[in-house]
């Protein structure tokens, strides 16, 4: 874990903390996901795919592409000049995503707002935020920005608020009877000659 500067354009009550979540190793988000087709479902929606302008989904709305997947009441999917998807932003009480690393673990978070930057491999977890990677840690705060290539996050705070983490340790290998050290063995007991018996001097028929 390191902490970043802050800018001087920030305000002072904002904290800011970079948050790798390597604690154990360094772990990508799944590579092939940015390849894999947007499925959008829901309930309704509103919009055209044309050239920079923005659709409106609602009810039960769920975003997959590839291993990640989103969830919310309402999202916006903002299309580009050359009406590819650049941009969803997911609202929901609250809004869920998750996603697979390249090592199969899920990283699962969830936000008031997520605004999930599909061209820019990045999404933004606004409003009581958490992040949660499995078998590494969690992280909280108003604001978590998490990178769906790395799975790197920043954090941030307002007022004075904090950006809370829990790191997991490292799993400690199982010890087995071969690993203890063996046992002293106990030490021979002494062997004492026992006293031959005294010969009489008398001799035979003295009194």
């Amino acid at each position: 874990m390191t902490s970043t500067p802050r800018s001087r354009r920030a305000s002072a009550s904002a904290a800011w903390l970079v948050l790798g979540l390597l604690a154990l190793s360094p772990a990508f988000a799944k590579q092939s996901d940015r390849d894999q087709p947007m499925q959008v479902d829901a309930k309704h929606f509103d919009g055209f795919q044309k050239p920079n302008t923005v659709s409106t989904l609602t009810g039960s709305v769920v975003i997959r592409q590839g291993s990640l997947k989103a969830t919310g009441a309402e999202a916006k999917v903002h299309f580009d000049g050359e009406s590819q998807i650049d941009r969803v932003v997911i609202t929901g009480n609250p809004a869920h995503l998750e996603q697979l690393d390249d090592n199969g673990n899920l990283m699962q978070g969830e936000a008031a707002t997520i605004d999930y930057h599909a061209a820019k491999d990045y999404a933004v977890l606004s409003g009581n935020a958490v992040v949660k990677q499995k078998g590494r840690g969690e992280a909280r705060g108003d604001t978590l920005t998490y990178n769906t290539q790395t799975s790197q996050m920043t954090g941030e705070s307002n007022g004075d608020g904090m950006v809370h983490m829990t790191f997991q340790p490292k799993a400690r290998a199982a010890t087995t009877p071969a690993d203890k050290p063996a046992a002293a063995a106990p030490a021979p007991a002494s062997t004492v000659a026992a006293p031959a018996p005294e010969q009489s001097s008398a001799t035979p028929g003295t009194p």
